[in-house]
Protein backbone atom coordinates (compact mmCIF):
# COMPACT_ATOMS: atom_id res chain seq x y z
CA UNK A 1 0.00 0.00 0.00
CA UNK A 2 2.77 2.15 0.33
CA UNK A 3 4.48 2.09 -2.48
CA UNK A 4 0.92 2.55 -4.05
CA UNK A 5 0.69 5.67 -2.26
CA UNK A 6 4.02 6.66 -2.95
CA UNK A 7 2.85 6.59 -7.05
CA UNK A 8 -0.26 8.56 -6.45
CA UNK A 9 1.46 11.15 -4.79
CA UNK A 10 4.59 11.28 -7.53
CA UNK A 11 1.59 11.78 -10.07
CA UNK A 12 0.45 14.59 -8.11
CA UNK A 13 3.46 16.44 -7.99
CA UNK A 14 4.24 15.67 -11.85
CA UNK A 15 0.90 17.63 -12.42
CA UNK A 16 1.14 20.57 -9.88
CA UNK A 17 4.84 21.06 -11.71
CA UNK A 18 3.02 20.85 -14.95
CA UNK A 19 0.85 23.85 -14.03
CA UNK A 20 -2.80 21.58 -13.45
CA UNK A 21 -5.39 23.18 -11.16
CA UNK A 22 -6.97 21.76 -8.54
CA UNK A 23 -9.94 20.48 -9.72
CA UNK A 24 -7.88 18.38 -12.04
CA UNK A 25 -5.62 17.13 -9.00
CA UNK A 26 -9.23 15.74 -7.43
CA UNK A 27 -10.45 14.18 -10.75
CA UNK A 28 -6.94 12.10 -11.46
CA UNK A 29 -6.89 10.93 -7.33
CA UNK A 30 -10.59 9.67 -7.66
CA UNK A 31 -9.99 7.42 -10.89
CA UNK A 32 -5.93 6.50 -9.24
CA UNK A 33 -8.01 5.60 -6.15
CA UNK A 34 -10.61 3.51 -8.32
CA UNK A 35 -8.13 1.94 -10.39
CA UNK A 36 -5.74 0.79 -6.82
CA UNK A 37 -9.38 -0.59 -5.60
CA UNK A 38 -9.58 -2.86 -8.96
CA UNK A 39 -12.61 -0.95 -9.98
CA UNK A 40 -12.18 -0.74 -13.51
CA UNK A 41 -15.88 0.28 -14.47
CA UNK A 42 -16.90 -3.21 -15.34
CA UNK A 43 -20.45 -3.27 -16.27
CA UNK A 44 -21.89 -6.80 -16.11
CA UNK A 45 -23.90 -8.18 -18.15
CA UNK A 46 -26.29 -9.41 -15.64
CA UNK A 47 -27.07 -6.52 -14.10
CA UNK A 48 -27.95 -4.43 -17.91
CA UNK A 49 -30.88 -5.25 -20.24
CA UNK A 50 -31.73 -4.11 -23.74
CA UNK A 51 -32.96 -0.86 -24.27
CA UNK A 52 -36.65 -0.43 -25.78
CA UNK A 53 -37.38 1.62 -29.15
CA UNK A 54 -36.10 4.81 -29.55
CA UNK A 55 -37.40 7.44 -31.82
CA UNK A 56 -36.07 8.11 -35.34
CA UNK A 57 -35.47 11.71 -36.58
CA UNK A 58 -37.19 10.77 -39.77
CA UNK A 59 -40.54 11.16 -37.75
CA UNK A 60 -39.41 14.18 -35.86
CA UNK A 61 -41.10 17.42 -37.06
CA UNK A 62 -39.80 20.80 -36.33
CA UNK A 63 -40.80 24.02 -37.50
CA UNK A 64 -38.50 26.98 -38.91
CA UNK A 65 -39.19 29.05 -36.14
CA UNK A 66 -38.73 26.46 -33.79
CA UNK A 67 -35.11 25.49 -35.11
CA UNK A 68 -34.16 29.07 -35.05
CA UNK A 69 -35.25 29.67 -31.63
CA UNK A 70 -33.32 26.59 -30.46
CA UNK A 71 -30.11 27.26 -32.25
CA UNK A 72 -30.25 30.85 -30.94
CA UNK A 73 -29.36 29.28 -27.94
CA UNK A 74 -26.92 26.71 -29.03
CA UNK A 75 -23.42 26.65 -28.70
CA UNK A 76 -21.28 24.66 -30.81
CA UNK A 77 -18.32 22.07 -29.23
CA UNK A 78 -16.07 19.97 -31.45
CA UNK A 79 -14.06 17.46 -29.58
CA UNK A 80 -10.73 18.14 -31.30
CA UNK A 81 -7.78 16.57 -28.61
CA UNK A 82 -6.47 13.82 -31.15
CA UNK A 83 -4.01 13.38 -33.35
CA UNK A 84 -4.59 10.61 -35.22
CA UNK A 85 -1.65 8.66 -34.06
CA UNK A 86 -3.38 5.58 -35.62
CA UNK A 87 -3.39 6.92 -38.97
CA UNK A 88 0.47 7.66 -38.43
CA UNK A 89 -0.15 11.50 -37.69
CA UNK A 90 1.45 13.45 -35.52
CA UNK A 91 -0.54 16.89 -35.36
CA UNK A 92 -3.78 17.77 -35.10
CA UNK A 93 -6.34 15.34 -36.66
CA UNK A 94 -8.79 17.66 -37.87
CA UNK A 95 -6.63 19.53 -39.97
CA UNK A 96 -6.23 15.96 -42.83
CA UNK A 97 -7.42 16.90 -45.61
CA UNK A 98 -10.91 15.33 -46.40
CA UNK A 99 -11.88 15.90 -49.63
CA UNK A 100 -11.66 18.81 -52.65
CA UNK A 101 -8.93 19.68 -50.99
CA UNK A 102 -10.76 21.04 -47.70
CA UNK A 103 -9.33 19.44 -44.49
CA UNK A 104 -11.55 18.57 -41.76
CA UNK A 105 -11.99 21.98 -39.73
CA UNK A 106 -12.98 23.57 -43.55
CA UNK A 107 -16.33 21.51 -43.73
CA UNK A 108 -16.45 22.23 -39.89
CA UNK A 109 -16.25 26.25 -40.15
CA UNK A 110 -18.59 26.03 -43.17
CA UNK A 111 -21.63 23.84 -41.65
CA UNK A 112 -21.44 26.81 -39.24
CA UNK A 113 -21.41 29.65 -41.34
CA UNK A 114 -24.36 27.82 -43.33
CA UNK A 115 -26.13 27.26 -40.37
CA UNK A 116 -25.59 30.52 -39.56
CA UNK A 117 -27.04 32.49 -42.51
CA UNK A 118 -29.40 30.23 -43.16
CA UNK A 119 -31.31 30.69 -39.73
CA UNK A 120 -29.45 34.07 -38.99
CA UNK A 121 -28.11 33.28 -35.36
CA UNK A 122 -25.41 33.27 -33.51
CA UNK A 123 -24.40 29.65 -32.96
CA UNK A 124 -20.40 29.78 -31.36
CA UNK A 125 -18.79 27.44 -32.32
CA UNK A 126 -15.54 26.06 -30.08
CA UNK A 127 -12.73 23.87 -29.75
CA UNK A 128 -11.88 21.32 -26.81
CA UNK A 129 -8.32 21.22 -27.33
CA UNK A 130 -5.54 19.23 -26.00
CA UNK A 131 -2.26 20.70 -24.82
CA UNK A 132 -0.84 18.95 -28.04
CA UNK A 133 -3.58 20.31 -30.88
CA UNK A 134 -4.42 24.54 -29.33
CA UNK A 135 -1.90 26.05 -30.93
CA UNK A 136 -1.89 24.59 -34.01
CA UNK A 137 -5.78 24.46 -34.22
CA UNK A 138 -5.76 28.52 -32.88
CA UNK A 139 -3.34 29.16 -36.21
CA UNK A 140 -5.65 27.64 -38.67
CA UNK A 141 -8.66 29.13 -37.38
CA UNK A 142 -7.14 32.64 -37.67
CA UNK A 143 -7.55 32.42 -41.05
CA UNK A 144 -11.36 32.89 -40.25
CA UNK A 145 -11.74 35.90 -39.28
CA UNK A 146 -15.82 35.58 -39.18
CA UNK A 147 -16.02 32.67 -37.02
CA UNK A 148 -15.29 33.65 -33.18
CA UNK A 149 -18.08 35.41 -31.24
CA UNK A 150 -17.55 38.14 -28.74
CA UNK A 151 -17.25 37.75 -25.65
CA UNK A 152 -16.26 34.02 -26.06
CA UNK A 153 -12.94 32.30 -26.78
CA UNK A 154 -12.66 29.81 -29.82
CA UNK A 155 -10.90 26.85 -27.76
CA UNK A 156 -10.53 25.39 -23.85
CA UNK A 157 -8.42 23.28 -22.85
CA UNK A 158 -8.94 19.52 -21.91
CA UNK A 159 -6.38 18.57 -19.11
CA UNK A 160 -3.73 16.36 -18.84
CA UNK A 161 -2.32 13.75 -16.81
CA UNK A 162 0.38 11.63 -16.45
CA UNK A 163 0.21 7.88 -18.14
CA UNK A 164 1.02 5.42 -15.33
CA UNK A 165 3.36 2.20 -15.95
CA UNK A 166 1.23 -1.21 -15.97
CA UNK A 167 3.29 -2.95 -13.49
CA UNK A 168 4.38 -0.11 -10.43
CA UNK A 169 0.96 2.94 -11.54
CA UNK A 170 4.45 4.99 -11.28
CA UNK A 171 4.52 8.29 -13.59
CA UNK A 172 5.90 7.20 -17.08
CA UNK A 173 8.79 8.54 -18.27
CA UNK A 174 10.46 9.04 -21.56
CA UNK A 175 12.96 11.51 -22.03
CA UNK A 176 13.38 11.18 -25.73
CA UNK A 177 9.54 12.79 -26.08
CA UNK A 178 8.70 13.88 -22.76
CA UNK A 179 5.47 15.26 -23.80
CA UNK A 180 4.41 11.00 -24.47
CA UNK A 181 4.26 10.97 -20.91
CA UNK A 182 1.12 12.71 -20.57
CA UNK A 183 -2.56 11.69 -21.85
CA UNK A 184 -6.11 13.50 -21.94
CA UNK A 185 -8.30 11.91 -19.60
CA UNK A 186 -10.70 10.87 -21.84
CA UNK A 187 -13.38 12.71 -23.57
CA UNK A 188 -15.69 12.96 -20.25
CA UNK A 189 -13.22 15.67 -19.11
CA UNK A 190 -15.40 18.32 -21.28
CA UNK A 191 -17.69 18.70 -18.30
CA UNK A 192 -15.07 19.90 -15.87
CA UNK A 193 -13.12 21.39 -18.31
CA UNK A 194 -16.09 23.94 -18.94
CA UNK A 195 -16.22 24.64 -15.10
CA UNK A 196 -12.88 25.22 -14.87
CA UNK A 197 -11.70 27.17 -18.04
CA UNK A 198 -14.57 29.77 -16.71
CA UNK A 199 -16.53 28.91 -20.36
CA UNK A 200 -19.96 27.40 -18.73
CA UNK A 201 -20.76 30.71 -16.55
CA UNK A 202 -19.68 32.82 -20.02
CA UNK A 203 -22.14 30.86 -21.84
CA UNK A 204 -24.82 30.84 -19.19
CA UNK A 205 -24.65 34.88 -18.76
CA UNK A 206 -24.69 35.42 -22.43
CA UNK A 207 -28.18 33.61 -22.41
CA UNK A 208 -26.87 30.26 -23.89
CA UNK A 209 -28.58 27.15 -23.05
CA UNK A 210 -27.65 24.43 -24.99
CA UNK A 211 -24.20 22.95 -26.37
CA UNK A 212 -24.07 20.21 -29.25
CA UNK A 213 -20.74 18.22 -28.37
CA UNK A 214 -19.40 15.82 -31.11
CA UNK A 215 -15.87 14.19 -32.73
CA UNK A 216 -13.99 16.63 -34.82
CA UNK A 217 -13.51 13.56 -36.95
CA UNK A 218 -17.54 12.69 -37.38
CA UNK A 219 -18.00 15.06 -40.69
CA UNK A 220 -21.79 13.90 -40.33
CA UNK A 221 -22.31 15.86 -37.17
CA UNK A 222 -23.35 19.25 -38.39
CA UNK A 223 -25.56 21.71 -36.46
CA UNK A 224 -28.80 20.47 -37.52
CA UNK A 225 -31.62 22.50 -36.83
CA UNK A 226 -34.03 19.23 -36.65
CA UNK A 227 -31.92 17.49 -33.61
CA UNK A 228 -31.98 21.46 -32.41
CA UNK A 229 -35.99 21.57 -32.04
CA UNK A 230 -35.63 17.98 -31.07
CA UNK A 231 -33.74 18.41 -28.13
CA UNK A 232 -35.79 21.94 -26.93
CA UNK A 233 -39.13 20.01 -27.46
CA UNK A 234 -38.10 16.79 -25.40
CA UNK A 235 -37.64 18.38 -22.13
CA UNK A 236 -34.57 16.04 -21.61
CA UNK A 237 -31.18 17.89 -19.87
CA UNK A 238 -29.11 15.42 -21.38
CA UNK A 239 -29.84 14.06 -25.61
CA UNK A 240 -27.69 11.72 -27.15
CA UNK A 241 -27.33 10.98 -31.19
CA UNK A 242 -27.41 7.17 -32.07
CA UNK A 243 -27.56 4.95 -34.93
CA UNK A 244 -28.64 0.98 -35.52
CA UNK A 245 -25.41 -1.16 -34.68
CA UNK A 246 -24.05 -3.31 -38.07
CA UNK A 247 -21.53 -6.27 -37.71
CA UNK A 248 -18.78 -3.37 -38.07
CA UNK A 249 -20.26 -2.08 -35.00
CA UNK A 250 -19.16 -4.63 -32.60
CA UNK A 251 -16.99 -2.80 -30.61
CA UNK A 252 -18.64 0.40 -30.06
CA UNK A 253 -19.99 1.56 -27.54
CA UNK A 254 -23.42 0.37 -27.13
CA UNK A 255 -26.47 1.46 -24.72
CA UNK A 256 -28.24 -0.41 -22.23
CA UNK A 257 -30.58 -0.49 -19.48
CA UNK A 258 -29.19 -1.05 -15.84
CA UNK A 259 -31.36 -2.96 -14.18
CA UNK A 260 -31.07 -2.00 -10.94
CA UNK A 261 -32.80 1.98 -11.29
CA UNK A 262 -33.38 1.55 -15.00
CA UNK A 263 -31.31 4.20 -16.01
CA UNK A 264 -29.76 4.40 -19.62
CA UNK A 265 -26.27 3.77 -19.21
CA UNK A 266 -23.42 3.26 -22.01
CA UNK A 267 -21.23 0.38 -21.94
CA UNK A 268 -17.63 0.31 -24.20
CA UNK A 269 -15.77 -2.30 -24.34
CA UNK A 270 -13.28 -1.40 -22.32
CA UNK A 271 -16.21 -2.00 -19.55
CA UNK A 272 -16.50 -5.53 -20.67
CA UNK A 273 -14.91 -8.68 -19.64
CA UNK A 274 -14.00 -11.32 -21.54
CA UNK A 275 -16.49 -13.33 -20.31
CA UNK A 276 -19.25 -11.21 -21.54
CA UNK A 277 -18.13 -10.35 -25.11
CA UNK A 278 -20.79 -12.50 -26.60
CA UNK A 279 -23.54 -10.18 -25.27
CA UNK A 280 -21.42 -6.62 -26.04
CA UNK A 281 -20.62 -8.07 -29.59
CA UNK A 282 -24.85 -8.73 -30.15
CA UNK A 283 -25.86 -6.39 -32.19
CA UNK A 284 -29.67 -7.71 -31.87
CA UNK A 285 -29.59 -7.72 -28.61
CA UNK A 286 -27.89 -3.66 -27.84
CA UNK A 287 -28.77 -2.42 -31.26
CA UNK A 288 -27.88 0.96 -30.90
CA UNK A 289 -24.47 2.75 -30.65
CA UNK A 290 -23.07 5.88 -29.08
CA UNK A 291 -22.24 8.30 -31.96
CA UNK A 292 -20.73 10.22 -29.50
CA UNK A 293 -22.99 13.39 -30.51
CA UNK A 294 -24.43 14.99 -27.67
CA UNK A 295 -26.89 17.97 -26.52
CA UNK A 296 -26.68 19.40 -23.06
CA UNK A 297 -29.05 21.77 -21.03
CA UNK A 298 -26.44 24.03 -19.58
CA UNK A 299 -28.09 25.25 -16.70
CA UNK A 300 -28.65 21.90 -15.58
CA UNK A 301 -25.09 20.94 -15.96
CA UNK A 302 -24.71 23.51 -13.63
CA UNK A 303 -26.30 22.22 -11.05
CA UNK A 304 -25.10 18.59 -11.11
CA UNK A 305 -21.22 19.86 -11.36
CA UNK A 306 -22.05 21.64 -8.35
CA UNK A 307 -23.90 18.45 -6.52
CA UNK A 308 -20.83 16.83 -7.18
CA UNK A 309 -17.77 18.88 -6.38
CA UNK A 310 -17.13 20.18 -10.27
CA UNK A 311 -16.13 16.15 -10.88
CA UNK A 312 -18.91 13.70 -12.22
CA UNK A 313 -19.25 10.60 -11.04
CA UNK A 314 -18.55 8.93 -14.26
CA UNK A 315 -17.47 5.38 -14.73
CA UNK A 316 -13.38 4.33 -15.28
CA UNK A 317 -12.33 3.62 -18.35
CA UNK A 318 -8.38 2.31 -18.01
CA UNK A 319 -6.92 2.20 -21.63
CA UNK A 320 -3.63 -0.36 -21.85
CA UNK A 321 -1.63 0.79 -24.13
CA UNK A 322 2.50 1.18 -25.33
CA UNK A 323 4.00 4.51 -23.90
CA UNK A 324 4.93 5.45 -27.47
CA UNK A 325 2.42 4.54 -29.93
CA UNK A 326 4.68 4.32 -32.83
CA UNK A 327 6.60 1.93 -30.84
CA UNK A 328 4.52 -1.23 -29.87
CA UNK A 329 6.63 -2.99 -27.58
CA UNK A 330 7.52 0.63 -25.47
CA UNK A 331 6.79 0.14 -21.95
CA UNK A 332 2.83 -1.10 -21.46
CA UNK A 333 1.22 1.82 -19.51
CA UNK A 334 -2.48 2.69 -18.34
CA UNK A 335 -4.58 5.57 -18.87
CA UNK A 336 -7.08 6.64 -17.45
CA UNK A 337 -10.01 8.00 -19.21
CA UNK A 338 -14.12 8.73 -19.10
CA UNK A 339 -16.53 8.75 -21.88
CA UNK A 340 -18.60 11.99 -22.52
CA UNK A 341 -21.46 9.46 -23.42
CA UNK A 342 -21.25 8.10 -19.85
CA UNK A 343 -23.05 11.00 -17.99
CA UNK A 344 -26.27 9.59 -19.89
CA UNK A 345 -27.04 8.66 -16.32
CA UNK A 346 -26.77 11.05 -14.40
CA UNK A 347 -29.13 13.42 -16.09
CA UNK A 348 -32.96 13.12 -17.51
CA UNK A 349 -32.23 12.00 -20.69
CA UNK A 350 -33.45 11.14 -24.31
CA UNK A 351 -32.23 9.54 -27.27
CA UNK A 352 -32.72 9.72 -31.06
CA UNK A 353 -31.93 7.74 -33.75
CA UNK A 354 -30.34 10.01 -36.62
CA UNK A 355 -29.45 7.78 -39.09
CA UNK A 356 -25.62 6.61 -40.70
CA UNK A 357 -25.92 10.16 -42.60
CA UNK A 358 -25.21 12.18 -39.17
CA UNK A 359 -22.71 9.53 -38.40
CA UNK A 360 -19.36 9.71 -41.24
CA UNK A 361 -16.22 9.31 -38.69
CA UNK A 362 -13.20 8.93 -39.90
CA UNK A 363 -10.87 6.49 -37.76
CA UNK A 364 -8.76 5.07 -40.54
CA UNK A 365 -7.46 5.36 -44.21
CA UNK A 366 -10.19 3.04 -45.17
CA UNK A 367 -12.74 5.70 -43.72
CA UNK A 368 -10.77 8.45 -45.43
CA UNK A 369 -10.77 6.29 -48.67
CA UNK A 370 -15.12 6.39 -48.85
CA UNK A 371 -15.17 9.62 -47.85
CA UNK A 372 -13.24 11.38 -50.81
CA UNK A 373 -14.50 8.91 -52.87
CA UNK A 374 -17.80 9.05 -55.42
CA UNK A 375 -19.54 7.19 -52.41
CA UNK A 376 -20.36 10.77 -51.17
CA UNK A 377 -21.06 14.31 -52.22
CA UNK A 378 -20.15 17.23 -51.07
CA UNK A 379 -23.04 19.79 -50.72
CA UNK A 380 -23.48 23.28 -50.60
CA UNK A 381 -23.86 23.46 -47.06
CA UNK A 382 -20.73 21.65 -46.12
CA UNK A 383 -22.55 18.63 -44.87
CA UNK A 384 -21.90 15.36 -47.17
CA UNK A 385 -24.19 12.68 -48.81
CA UNK A 386 -24.22 8.90 -50.15
CA UNK A 387 -24.71 8.33 -52.87
CA UNK A 388 -25.16 4.88 -52.82
CA UNK A 389 -27.31 2.97 -50.07
CA UNK A 390 -24.87 0.82 -48.79
CA UNK A 391 -21.37 1.53 -48.63
CA UNK A 392 -18.82 -0.75 -49.90
CA UNK A 393 -16.84 -2.74 -47.05
CA UNK A 394 -13.15 -1.35 -47.76
CA UNK A 395 -9.99 -3.16 -46.43
CA UNK A 396 -6.40 -2.33 -47.13
CA UNK A 397 -3.37 -3.67 -46.16
CA UNK A 398 -2.27 -2.50 -43.29
CA UNK A 399 1.54 -2.57 -44.14
CA UNK A 400 1.32 -0.29 -46.65
CA UNK A 401 -1.99 1.89 -46.12
CA UNK A 402 -2.43 2.68 -42.46
CA UNK A 403 -0.64 5.21 -42.41
CA UNK A 404 -1.85 8.82 -44.17
CA UNK A 405 1.26 9.16 -45.70
CA UNK A 406 1.74 5.81 -47.26
CA UNK A 407 -1.85 6.41 -48.36
CA UNK A 408 -1.65 9.24 -50.39
CA UNK A 409 1.56 8.20 -52.01
CA UNK A 410 -0.58 4.38 -53.44
CA UNK A 411 -3.59 6.46 -53.70
CA UNK A 412 -2.72 9.16 -56.27
CA UNK A 413 -6.20 8.89 -57.82
CA UNK A 414 -9.37 7.76 -56.00
CA UNK A 415 -10.67 4.85 -57.43
CA UNK A 416 -14.64 4.53 -58.48
CA UNK A 417 -16.48 2.54 -55.60
CA UNK A 418 -19.72 3.36 -55.49
CA UNK A 419 -21.30 0.47 -56.62
CA UNK A 420 -19.51 -2.42 -55.04
CA UNK A 421 -20.26 -4.10 -51.91
CA UNK A 422 -16.26 -4.60 -51.44
CA UNK A 423 -12.84 -3.56 -52.22
CA UNK A 424 -10.09 -5.25 -50.67
CA UNK A 425 -6.15 -4.39 -51.36
CA UNK A 426 -3.60 -6.46 -50.64
CA UNK A 427 -0.33 -6.02 -51.08
CA UNK A 428 1.84 -2.94 -52.15
CA UNK A 429 -0.56 -1.52 -55.29
CA UNK A 430 -0.61 2.37 -56.24
CA UNK A 431 -3.99 3.90 -58.28
CA UNK A 432 -3.20 6.21 -60.70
Amino acid sequence: MGSVNQALKASLLKMQVAGCDDRSLLAFSRAFNALRAGNRGLLAERSLASLPLVPTLANVSVSDERARDALSKTVVIKLNGGLGTNMGLSGTKTLLIARDKLTMLDLIVAQVRSVRQRYDVRLPLLFMDSFRTSNETLEYLSNFDDIAVTGLPLDFLQTKEPKLYAGTLLPAEWPDDAELEWCPPGHGDLYPAMLRSGLLEQLLSAGYEYAFISNGDNLGASPAAQVAGWFADSGATFGMEVCRRSSNDRKGGHLALRRSDNRMVLRELAQTSADDMEYFSDIHLYPWFNTNSIWLHLPSLAIQLEKYDAVLPLPLIVNEKPLDPAIPDSPTVYQLESALGAAIELFDSAVVDVGRERFIPVKSTADLLLLRSDCYELLPDATLRATVNSLPVVSLDPEYYRNVCDFDARFRAIPPLAGLSEFIVNGDQTFD
